[in-house]
């Protein structure tokens, strides 16, 4: 699946099951609490927090999926084509960072 595939399943799905979009504030504060909920079982799993019984059978990759839906909800709503954006994000990245860290003695 494509992103751009991605953003046609979930305005599809929005507007077949979901009624209509919520607003892009309470889609904002909706990612927020995503990403909340992913860190979470990164810094009780990873981390050197101590899991919790109940958090013990969170899914990981459902949690990711979660923040990716309403970051596409939020791209659909803002007019955001991901595939162009990432694409674009890449080349930045590339061109900024191509020696940087090859040179992080952290790294190594």
């Amino acid at each position: 699946m494509t992103l751009e595939n991605a953003q046609q399943q979930v305005d599809a799905w929005i507007k077949t099951n979901g009624v209509r979009y919520f607003n892009e504030l309470t889609n904002m504060a909706m990612l927020t609490e995503e990403v909340g909920e992913v860190a979470r079982i990164i810094a009780r799993r990873y981390g050197e927090q101590s899991e919790k019984e109940s958090d013990k059978n969170k899914d990981l990759g459902d949690e990711m999926a979660d923040v990716l839906w309403v970051l596409i909800c939020l791209a659909n709503q803002t007019g955001v084509n991901l595939t162009e954006a990432f694409a674009k994000n890449m080349d930045k990245k590339t061109q900024r960072d191509k020696d940087r860290h090859h040179q992080n003695p952290k790294l190594k």
